[in-house]
């Protein structure tokens, strides 16, 4: 039988046997397995996935190396806790997405990118939260003079995501500028005699509880500015999304029944009344004697006169304008480094918007909601003013510009997993 010190140092030395994995699992790779110096893995498809590889082996390889020769029981409690976050986080860049059972070729390939980017947030939290945790703790478990490198780096992440009031950031201020490392805003006082290195290890050793838990509220904070950034992006793809079945809808109901929303207009030359449609013009009618046209006569032209395509091809000619607008839009929008394509989410909104505004701005000049602009003369005209509506879209989704720019601006120095902090 052993005793209790024999199975800490046994626990010390290796991982548990019933987590390695055969192939190159994170038991095979992991800080018990080949001592950190295993493959980091092959290839993946995403660049988080790379960059959740390529941290983690950075995290397994500084563990081992930092705690060799340490056979104390919560050095092995937390080297057994960062191999689980590191092989969930492997897990997490490595899972392939979900294939449906049943269905054509074509349909398997859909649906596996749609089931895949749905998988692909949830996946993405697992890789950084779990890396945020082992980097915890390994800072719980480095040697003080490892940790007292770390505070600039430290330092950083708690700026860009704690706000100025946060105690907590208050707090840390205060520690890194007791080590020596000074904010821009808080030079060091004159005459103030450096701490030496020992005195500064022996501030870390005390402080370093709270060092840890407020880089990891950092880090928190840091994953809810991304699923903050990543609701935002969903709101705006179901937005499109709803945006491009109206304009759909609105083409069809366009085909089926033409004379339903006509898009025609009937300007009044020399007597005579022409009907003019997006796709094409009416031969002239008389006005009627009495001092205006004849009405009846007039409607009957309008419905043999519109065309099935003319909703169609003004919603066309708007979504085009609207991806003008969009490539103004993206120049002037602020990128980030954020994984979950927020600017790409933007652009769709803007094109089924602008269909729907060209065939919405052109139903009130029809309507005479708009005084002076009743009566266009030419098929051109009418196209030429589809451009211009769809191109104004960009005063509704501007809004949304605005509102995405303050999400990233939120997502102060926004990471990936790849950002090294070490």
């Amino acid at each position: 039988m052993t005793t209790t010190e024999e199975r800490s140092a046994e626990t010390s030395s290796t991982v548990p046997t019933s987590r390695r994995r055969p192939g190159g699992g994170n038991g095979a790779n992991g800080i018990g397995g080949t001592g950190g110096t295993g493959p980091v893995g092959d290839p993946v498809p995403r660049p988080w996935r790379e960059g959740t590889l390529t941290r983690a082996k950075e995290i397994e390889s500084l563990a081992y190396g930092l705690a060799r020769g340490d056979g104390s029981r919560f050095t092995a409690h937390l080297l057994a806790a960062i191999d689980r976050h590191l092989e969930a986080a492997r897990e997490a860049a490595r899972v392939a997405a979900r294939t449906p059972p049943s269905g054509g070729r074509a349909s398997h390939r859909i649906a596996r990118r749609w089931f895949g980017r749905r998988r692909d947030g949830a996946l993405l939290e697992r890789a950084i939260s779990n890396l945020d945790a082992a980097h915890a703790d390994l800072l719980q478990m480095a040697p003080a003079a490892y940790v007292l490198g770390q505070i600039p780096s430290l330092l950083n992440e708690v700026q860009r995501h704690l706000p100025g009031p946060d105690p907590r950031r208050q707090e840390f201020e205060r520690i890194a500028v007791t080590l020596g490392v000074h904010p821009p805003d808080r030079p060091p006082p004159a005459g103030q005699t450096p701490l030496t290195v020992p005195e500064k290890v022996q501030i870390v050793e005390v402080e370093r509880s709270k060092i840890v838990s407020i880089a990891r509220g950092a880090n928190s904070a840091g994953l809810r500015e991304q699923l903050r950034v990543r609701s935002f992006r969903s709101v705006l793809l179901v937005s499109a999304g709803m945006m491009a079945l109206l304009a759909v809808l609105l083409g069809v109901l366009g085909a089926l029944s033409p004379a339903s929303l006509p898009l025609c207009f009937q300007p009044e030359q020399n007597g005579q009344v022409v009907v003019i449609c997006p796709t094409g013009q009416s031969a002239a009618v008389a006005v009627d004697p009495t001092g205006g046209p004849a009405q009846p006569q007039i409607d009957a032209l309008v419905n043999t006169t519109v065309r099935a395509a003319d909703i169609t091809v003004v919603e066309l000619i708007g979504l085009i304008a609207a991806s003008i607008a969009s490539a103004a839009a993206l120049r002037r929008l602020r990128g980030s480094s954020e994984p979950h394509g927020l600017p790409v989410a933007l652009a769709l909104l803007k094109l089924p918007t602008g269909a729907l505004t060209a065939v919405l701005g052109l139903l009130l000049m029809r309507g005479e909601f708009l005084p002076g602009l009743t009566a266009l003369d030419t098929s051109g005209q009418i196209v030429a003013w589809a451009v211009v509506f769809g191109y104004a879209q960009q005063l509704f989704t501007r809004f949304v510009d605005q509102q995405a720019d303050s999400v990233l601006s939120e997502v102060r120095g926004s990471r990936t997993t790849g950002d090294p902090t070490t």
